[in-house]
């Protein structure tokens, strides 16, 4: 396939109007076109790299956690309409019984068609029962590295990221002893700033949701915000407009710096669906417009009812992120965390041809998946 006239994001992170070649599902430049090859004119259009979500329950119905496979390939196709072309879902706070479950079913998993899952974000059951938000604290336990292996070992390797509140006895023990083989995030927590360099120091290198379940930062006691800005973490970021002020987005791509901030959706069953009530983690939530919450305590967010291209374009219209910035987050950030950079979140050559064709309003026109229009517009 060529993509002809696009006005193509690049590496270096900026645009230049051109066109892009796709061979056997893949990026090439500098080739010359071939006879009875596809053209695609994208008359003007953004070329945008297919995005990859390291951070969501589920979408249309379904969540990840149900440890179904119908479920998880109606997620895969919806997410790769909205030009989501690689998944890494989150597990809840469960027990290892049941994260076996998700585990197996996730490993059995054929990327045959919709986005790809390309990991695993287990983002329980190692936090804090303080900071529980939507989780459920049942299931809340100190970290466990033998279960952590027989988990990584059932999902094939699968585990990409681990939350841990690094303030709960022997969590930073974990840290220790697996921070080289997953990347550990700070997530669910009310570490202050001292263990949180403590946990930085011993390995971590993310931020689970910034802002949301930690402490804040004051003048006194900077918390593990600041800690995380001079251990040089990456952060993830939901830019729904429910989670998180504009100003704060703004200020947080000022301070961390693009190439250090995340975007995620961390979106549960009701994205792509009406208004009305739903479940996360075997708990009742109740969405109005872009709002979940726990029916239970509608003052607890539950997760977002946001896809990521939403929440990448809502940053760019209605933050104020440059979309240069806006489209790295959710695409080439988020492929280097979790090490699957050599073939998403870019358009390199050598990258998968995952490309998302967009207008001026950022709506998506095409979607294109290794080189095939999976979705369109017209």
């Amino acid at each position: 396939m060529i993509i002809k006239n696009a006005k193509i994001y690049t590496p270096e992170h900026t645009f230049r109007t051109g066109d892009l070649i796709i061979r056997e599902g893949r990026i090439v430049y500098g080739a010359a076109p071939e006879q009875g090859e596809e053209v695609l004119d994208a008359d003007g259009a953004y070329a945008l790299p297919g995005l990859v979500d390291i951070h969501f329950h589920g979408a249309v119905g379904h969540d990840f956690c149900d440890g179904d496979e119908a479920g998880l390939q109606a997620i895969a196709d919806f997410e790769a309409s909205k030009g989501v072309l690689a998944i890494c879902p989150a597990t809840m706070t469960f027990s290892e019984e049941i994260l076996n479950g998700i585990m197996d079913m996730a490993a059995a998993h054929k990327n045959g068609s919709g986005a790809d899952l390309v990991g695993i974000n287990m983002e329980g059951p190692y936090i804090s029962p303080s900071k529980i938000g939507a989780q459920n604290p049942k299931y809340v336990q100190g970290a466990d590295v033998g279960m952590f292996h027989r988990l990584q070992a059932r999902s094939g390797g699968l585990i990409k990221l681990v939350d841990i509140a690094p303030e709960e006895p022997g969590n930073l023990d974990f840290i220790r002893a697996c921070s080289e083989e997953v990347r550990i995030s700070i997530a669910h927590t009310c570490t202050d700033y001292a263990t949180a360099k403590e946990a930085f120091a011993a390995g971590a290198s993310h931020m689970t949701h910034l802002y949301n379940a930690m402490p804040g930062i004051t003048h006194r006691e900077p918390g593990p915000i600041i800690a995380a800005l001079e251990d040089h973490a990456e952060v993830e970021l939901i830019t729904d407009g429910v989670h998180i002020h504009p100003a704060m987005v703004r200020f947080t791509f000022n301070t961390f710096g693009d190439d250090r901030v995340i975007l995620i959706a961390d979106s549960m069953m009701a994205c792509g669906l009406p208004d009305g009530s739903y479940s996360l983690g075997g708990q009742a939530v109740t969405v109005r417009g872009p709002r979940a919450t726990l029916t239970e305590h509608p003052d607890v967010i539950a997760g977002s009812a946001t896809c990521l291209y939403d929440c990448m374009r809502h940053a760019v219209k209605e933050m104020g992120v440059p979309l240069e910035s806006a489209v790295r987050a959710a695409s080439e950030n988020p492929a280097k965390s979790i090490g699957v950079d050599s073939d998403y979140g870019s358009l390199a050559a050598g990258r998968y041809g995952n490309v998302i064709l967009a207008d001026e309003d950022l709506n998506i026109l095409t979607v294109v998946q290794k080189g095939k229009v999976i979705s369109s517009a017209q």
